[in-house]
């Protein structure tokens, strides 16, 4: 470790209680990039995070996990007031036709500088989407390292990524979700019957995110293209049952969920297309419905942060069916964070807005180093 590494982790020591009363600004690593099928979508992320933590007055970096940042300026990591966001998206978007060459000639998973700079900032924001990412993984990592992040940990991360594992806990804890299994691809059944089901279903991969690899299913035909579809990208998926009605999702913030939100794409269902192709769905918050169905989705988005053991933030997604039965798909520990993405809007109903939002995931991430 070099001189000005010690003196900036010192620095930190020093103002940390400060930090963590919101009374400081601070040097903040936003992480992005990797290596899953949903990199753009993490540097477009990262890069509305930075931006808006530079405009809070933090001294924030925008950082490619896999691809790192190469040279530092150790006098001056966390970048002077001329920092450009946008320049530093470019540098990683530079490395996108490169990444599978990378990943068969490194050995590691962090690219240069980036343990370090992570070690040196006051916390990590996590704009990491998909696998190595919000698996746990890095959560671990940085948690053997001393490195400070926002979200959840490693245990909760993982548990929620894998699909299957979050059905099961969901079931034991008495949130509603749809039947379902999970299969191995070597031991994957092409008869539905075998499963217990019958169509219409759902296909979808068991650790995948941004609704890449997922499926509705109507006869024999679609499902055996799903389920080669699915395997293509990992070799575990999930089939269950399909439920037909509005769609739904619901922040957990510091354990409270945040003021549910319906999508309601103008086609189809919401897969990657309408998740971030403008204008391609119609959001609606607050949701209109009841107050008595409010209450009852919110209180099974809580109850799921608190099976799955989620600290700090997630998102739940959830179907209603006409008649009120509501049933929990999945939960999301590190959602998307553009300024138009859900939570975004969930939080600009309770008069928080982007910037204040950011700055206040972070807040409550930084309770689980105060303890």
């Amino acid at each position: 470790m070099n001189k000005r590494l010690k003196e900036i982790l010192k620095g930190y020591e020093e103002r940390k209680h400060k930090i963590i009363k919101g009374d400081e600004s601070m040097n903040i690593v936003v992480l992005a990039g990797g290596t899953s099928t949903e990199r753009e979508i993490s540097i477009v992320t990262g890069t509305g995070v930075c931006k808006a933590l530079r405009k809070k007055g933090h001294n924030a970096i925008l950082v490619d996990i896999f691809c790192g940042l190469e040279p530092v300026d150790w006098d001056e990591p966390f970048g002077d007031k001329d920092y450009e966001v946008d320049s530093a998206a470019e540098y990683m978007r530079s490395f996108d036709d490169d990444i599978e060459e990378i990943k068969r000639t490194r050995r590691s998973f962090f690219g240069p500088n980036v343990l370090e700079l992570c070690q040196a900032a006051d916390i990590v924001f996590m704009g990491l989407h998909g696998s190595n990412g919000e698996d746990g993984k890095v959560q671990a990592t940085f948690d053997l390292l001393g490195i400070r992040y926002t979200g959840t940990g490693y245990l909760s991360s993982a548990l929620a990524m894998d699909k299957g594992l979050t059905k099961k806990i969901f079931l034991m804890d008495q949130v509603p979700t749809p039947k379902g299994v999970s299969m191995l691809k070597e031991n994957c059944t092409r008869n539905i019957q075998d499963l217990g089901m019958e169509f219409p279903v759902v296909v979808k991969t068991c650790c995948g995110g941004s609704s890449v690899g997922v499926y509705i299913v109507n006869n024999q035909k679609e499902y055996e293209d799903a389920i080669d579809g699915a395997y293509s990208y990992e070799d575990e998926v999930v089939v269950e049952e399909y439920i037909k009605g509005r769609e739904f999702s619901v922040a957990v913030v510091d354990g409270k969920a945040y003021p549910i939100i319906e999508i309601a794409p103008k086609q189809g269902f919401y897969d990657y297309k309408n998740k971030y192709q403008a204008g391609s769905t119609v959001e609606t918050c607050p949701a209109e419905i009841s107050p008595e169905l409010t209450e009852k989705m919110q209180h099974y988005a809580e109850a799921g942060a608190k099976a799955l053991c989620i600290e700090g933030y997630a998102r739940f997604d959830f179907m209603m069916k006409e008649n009120g039965d509501m049933y929990c798909l999945e939960a999301n520990t590190l959602p998307g964070m553009t300024p138009t993405s859900l939570i975004p809007q969930e939080a600009k109903v309770l008069g928080i807005d982007y910037p204040d939002l950011c700055e206040e995931l972070i807040r409550i991430s930084l309770k689980k180093y105060s303890k």
